[in-house]
């Protein structure tokens, strides 16, 4: 039924068109103006490509969905379109005019005007054919510098929003629980703060160009058993109150995400899709989430046929309303007919459709959407002959100079010096030996959200689209003068064995080895990283370890460099490699800031995200354990990695001293300042990274070891000393009681000025004296940094 709702008016421009009158008066009287399935119609998405001659889109058909008639459906309206330019590799400029032509032709259709949201995928860079690919969002992580992700993302938005989209599937907020999971390539890194921080600078660099951003998945996702893909979870209350849902309240509190996307899972039982409690009571009625929540794709279905908790579509519909879920995506399924007789049956009340509906209609009138000069001509088409496909190709550049150089400073910055026994930077060798499976593969840089890797597999006679240089080309461009000999050895994941030899070989006839093992990005088993490409274990896929120790054997020094999604399990490497490198799929300038680092061109100056494992086997584990996570003598599995996270070496060395505090006794709502000097005391300029770790050692339930609560990055010339300042709240101190009650509780506390989480430089114990204090999703969430 309709709801009957009086308005003025003007026989000029309907009040839901009438950008002066408040949004909430505009979307109440479409509302009441609409038909029960004109609602509906915009409660759900459908997937689309774009025409490579500029044509409207064509409905994409998946092996999970029927076919869609859009001549049936868009006299309805259309809620969104799914992935015009992620679908299928199209020129950019066609495929923005086919958007245009087919949101005319929504507009055209529905009797209120009303135009689709475009969302896309973004993990990695905007995911359409000919864009830019940046690092992945572990490669972020390892930059410990929000500031150049932020400009990341708000060069990824201004590019979507240049050609007709409007939101963005990113950024993915999951921590690491287990380093198995093929999707750890996608997230940023195994402690929350971390993910919180990069992650709040992410949607903030999106949001600023203009684009929604998407926080998934809520929540839980990532921590399913043995890192098996869309797995059962087993998370308490505290675990997930205290790890896994810290980031998403930093991105809706600080970073103003529009958009939230429920997770796969369930928790205890409770499908995130049908959870009213995670969705309603918590996102929205406790933190004040105003956006809109979407449907991971075919989420709302999964329901019935994964979870088991709807008997129908119908049922699966109705759950998902009443927890929450306004949007069905990819397409429609459950949004469709089922909900449409589920109301007519009287199963779901058309008040839950009025409820989404009013997010969804909302969201399109901020963003202009519902105005009377909205126009289907993007930003990118300003001027231009758009009768003339032909003359457009080409013109439309989402791979710019300025997108190339913003990516090179991410990857440079991301890569991670391991270790180092003197060998690097490489001092003008006259002959490499460049070995392994990634060692001429231009598309080891990239990860499964990548266009290439997640579309462009599927069309093999289409040019990747972008500038891919091999770490072979990029080594023989940063060192002009050696002799570079290629050696594949074997494969990422194949288990060929007959290669070894000659590559031992090669490496006999050379100064230095270069070793280049790691992933392939794909999806659902046809990678090594990526998602559904889960691991048994953590040692290198196929035979790469067998190489890599034939090769150690060799008498030349080797040098070993890591191209992946997730840290591994090295081996004897770990002591026996000259030096070792770590990237996590680094992007189109990936190769080059390797290349720049064994060079020393450039000063590596990334920090580990995740820990690298000293076993293959010793997962799930993280550096957040609590005492009973570590090393004991009553078990014979040692989980200390070889390498912990926030480690990363320099070419440089600095000297901490001087630490102050300003008292060492606060209340439970007051705070600490501390205060340290960091001094270059190497020959060149390097970056430190100062991280602050908390130590709790009694607490009323257990806690960590240590957990992050603040960092910073500082660039020191040779002999350079900075003065920095840390505030520390007694918020940051806070976590979740034996009653669920965030609290901050009376006793000492130990502050660790740290390199990494296994290198204390400088600590300190303080006091919070006072009663117990509780608190909520508006505490400090940050140990504030600054720099004299």
């Amino acid at each position: 039924m309709t709801a009957n709702v009086a308005v003025e008016t003007t026989p000029e421009i309907p009040l839901w068109n009438d950008p002066s009158h408040p949004v909430s008066a505009r979307v109440d009287a479409l509302i009441g103006a609409m038909t029960l399935q004109e609602k509906i119609a915009q409660l759900y998405g459908v997937w689309v490509g774009a025409s490579a001659n500029g044509g409207e889109v064509a409905p994409h058909q998946h092996d999970m969905e029927e076919a869609v008639d859009l001549d049936a459906l868009l006299p309805s309206g259309l809620g969104q379109l799914t992935r015009p330019f992620g679908t299928a590799p199209v020129d950019p400029a066609l495929g923005a005019l086919s958007l245009l032509r087919t949101q005319t032709r929504i507009t055209s259709a529905n009797r209120f005007g009303i135009p689709a949201v475009a969302h896309e995928e973004c993990l990695a860079g905007f995911a359409a054919w000919g864009a830019t690919a940046y690092p992945v969002p572990l490669s972020w992580g390892a930059t410990f510098d929000p500031d150049v992700i932020r400009r990341m993302a708000a060069a990824i938005g201004r590019d979507m929003r240049a050609v007709g989209v409007h939101q963005g599937l990113a950024p993915v907020l999951d921590v690491v629980r287990d380093l198995r999971w093929g999707r750890v390539e996608e997230t940023i890194g195994e402690d929350p703060y971390l993910v919180g921080t990069i992650g709040t600078a992410y949607v903030q660099g999106l949001e600023s160009a203009g684009i929604v951003a998407t926080l998934k998945h809520f929540v839980g996702y990532s921590a399913s058993r043995a890192g098996r893909n869309l797995a059962p979870t087993s998370v308490g209350p505290r675990e997930r109150a205290d790890v896994l849902l810290p980031p998403f309240e930093m991105a809706i509190r600080e970073g103003g995400a529009r958009s939230v996307m429920h997770a796969y899972t369930d928790i205890d039982g409770i499908p995130s899709a049908a959870d009213e409690k995670l969705l309603t009571g918590l996102l929205r009625d406790t933190w004040g989430f105003d956006g809109t929540v979407v449907a991971d794709y075919f989420g709302i279905a999964f329901l019935k046929t994964l979870h088991g908790i709807a008997g129908d579509f119908a049922d699966a519909a109705g759950a998902a309303l009443t927890a929450g879920v306004d949007i069905e995506l990819p397409t429609v399924k459950t949004f469709g007919a089922p909900l449409a007789d589920a109301v007519a049956e009287g199963r779901v009340p058309e008040s839950l459709i009025d409820r989404a509906l009013r997010r969804v209609l909302t969201q399109k009138a901020d963003l202009g959407l519902l105005d009377p000069d909205w126009s289907p001509v993007p930003p990118a088409f300003a001027g231009a002959d758009l009768d003339d496909p032909d003359a457009l190709r080409g013109t439309i550049d989402l791979d710019s100079p300025a997108n190339r150089e913003l990516a090179r400073e991410i990857a440079e910055k991301a890569v991670v010096l391991l270790a180092n026994d003197g060998t690097l930077p490489l001092a003008a060798p006259r002959r490499i030996a460049l070995v392994g499976p990634n060692a001429a593969e231009g598309t080891a840089v990239l990860g499964c959200y990548s266009f290439p890797q997640h579309v462009g597999v599927q069309h093999p006679e289409i040019p990747v689209g972008i500038e891919l240089p091999s770490l072979g080309e990029s080594l023989a461009a940063e060192f002009p003068d050696a002799e570079i000999t290629v050696a594949r050895g074997t494969g990422v994941d194949d288990g060929d064995l007959s290669g070894i030899a000659e590559a031992v070989d090669t490496a006999r006839d050379a100064d230095i080895v270069v070793v280049a093992l790691g992933d392939r990005a794909g999806l659902f088993g046809r990678g090594t990283s990526g998602e559904g490409c889960d691991a048994e274990s953590l040692a290198l896929p196929g035979a790469q370890q067998e190489l890599l120790n034939a090769l150690l054997d060799s008498g030349t020094p080797v040098v070993t460099v890591l191209l992946a999604g997730r840290p591994y399990a090295l081996g004897r490497a770990v002591e026996d490699s000259a030096a070792i490198v770590q990237s996590f799929f680094p992007g189109v300038g990936g190769t080059r800031a390797i290349a720049g680092v064994l060079s020393g061109r450039t000063a590596p100056s990334g920090r580990l995200p995740v820990s690298v494992p000293r076993g293959p086997g010793s997962q799930p584990a993280t550096y957040l354990g609590a005492r009973l996570a570590q090393a004991s003598e009553v078990s014979n599995i040692d989980p200390t990695p070889a390498f912990g996270f926030g480690h990363g070496l320099t070419y440089t060395t600095f000297a901490w001293s001087d630490l102050t505090v300003d008292t060492e006794q606060a209340s439970t709502d007051g705070e600490f300042t501390a205060s340290l000097t960091v001094r270059n005391t190497g020959e060149r300029s390097g970056t430190e990274v100062v991280q602050l770790y908390l130590h709790d050692p009694v607490a009323s339930v257990v806690q960590p070891v240590q957990r992050l609560v603040g960092y910073t990055r500082l660039e020191l010339a040779p002999g350079e000393s900075r003065r920095v300042r840390v505030t520390v709240p007694a918020d940051v101190a806070s976590f979740t009681g034996r009653d669920g009650r965030r609290i901050v509780e009376p006793g000492e506390l130990e502050l660790r000025l740290s390199a990494s989480s296994t290198d204390a430089r400088l600590t300190t114990r303080v006091t919070l004296a006072g009663p117990v204090r509780e608190l909520d999703h508006t505490r400090r969430f940050h140990a504030e940094f600054t720099v004299e």
